[in-house]
């Protein structure tokens, strides 16, 4: 027979609620290791406050990854608000602050100088930083991440504009052991799949000096072995000074890189002895006003792009 306390509840219900609320820490640790970051975040911790406490053990906080999140969603104009921005910042500051200082990676986007350059003081273990699509992470939090995070290993600043080559210069000289640089831009070329997403203002904010930031990876980061750049407006000459100071190159990504031809590519990589995959800007270009403005008559840019990597 089953009695009813005061409550309502059941005892056996009652018995089933105490036990999960009394668990030991080490075993409430045991289970929660066993979640993800953002399953942590979305259940458990707002369970009670044993589990509360438990979820800001620092052996669950080294890792800092809503990337995956990011990347199972369709990008949303709610992220690129202020409001979704800060919640971003709050976040990431208390899994900074529980994990006493052994964060080893964060993994976001749209975060601010304001939790970047939290980090950078507290996070001195830091090894992998990602950080797409950050319109208000600047070369200020930038310069004291490469200051205090020595030990980074891999960087992603894609579609982060306020970020210029001074930035890439600090990390270079301050980070020996960078392998890992992704520096992509959005596609320029054909900026629909982010027109009404992306602010038009960010969207024709796309950084220009493709070739100023080459000379800058080839000068100060000779160490790395694999290269994103997708989209960069670097030419010829600026290829060939990155492939000229990063000698130990694995991986180089270059799609979307319209300025460069298939020539330009085999001329330039033909002494990088480790390269394993190199992938060229392998897409259709319409015949559109843009490329008769840039290249005049057809006949012209037929002839510039003798390739097939170009489907004219």
């Amino acid at each position: 027979m089953e009695c009813k306390d005061g409550t309502g509840e059941t005892y056996a219900e009652s018995v089933l609620i105490s036990d999960w609320a009394e668990l030991t820490h080490e075993c409430l640790l045991n289970i929660l290791s066993r979640l993800t970051f953002e399953h942590r975040w979305t259940g458990p911790m707002f369970v009670c406050k044993p589990w509360f406490n438990a979820c800001k053990d620092p052996s669950l906080n080294s890792v800092f990854d809503l990337e995956t999140r990011f990347d199972s969603s369709s990008e949303s104009t709610r992220w690129w608000t202020p409001e979704f921005e800060r919640r971003i910042d709050s976040m990431l500051r208390s899994v900074i602050t529980w994990s006493n200082c052994n964060l080893t990676q964060i993994l976001t986007r749209h975060c601010s100088d304001l939790s970047l350059n939290f980090a950078a003081q507290r996070c001195p273990n830091l090894q992998v930083l990602s950080i797409k699509s950050c319109p208000r992470v600047t070369d200020a939090s930038m310069a004291q991440i490469a200051y205090h995070c020595r030990n980074l290993k891999q960087l992603d600043i894609s579609y982060c504009y306020e970020i210029s080559h001074e930035s890439l210069s600090l990390i270079g000289r301050n980070c020996p052991n960078l392998k890992i640089l992704k520096r992509n831009l959005m596609n320029w070329l054909d900026p629909s799949q982010h027109v009404g997403i992306v602010p038009d203002e960010y969207l024709n904010a796309c950084p220009q000096d493709g070739d100023t930031e080459a000379a800058v990876i080839a000068k100060f980061m000779p160490q790395l072995e694999h290269l994103e750049i997708r989209f960069s407006k670097l030419s010829a000459k600026g290829l060939g000074s990155i492939c000229e100071g990063c000698s130990q190159l694995e991986h180089l990504d270059l799609s979307g890189c319209a300025n460069l031809t298939s020539r330009d590519i085999l001329n330039a990589t033909s002494n990088l002895k480790d390269l394993k995959e190199v992938k060229k800007p392998n897409f259709y270009i319409p015949r559109s006003v843009f490329h008769t403005e840039r290249y005049g008559h057809w006949r012209l840019y037929d002839e510039r792009f003798q390739t097939d990597v170009f489907r004219i």
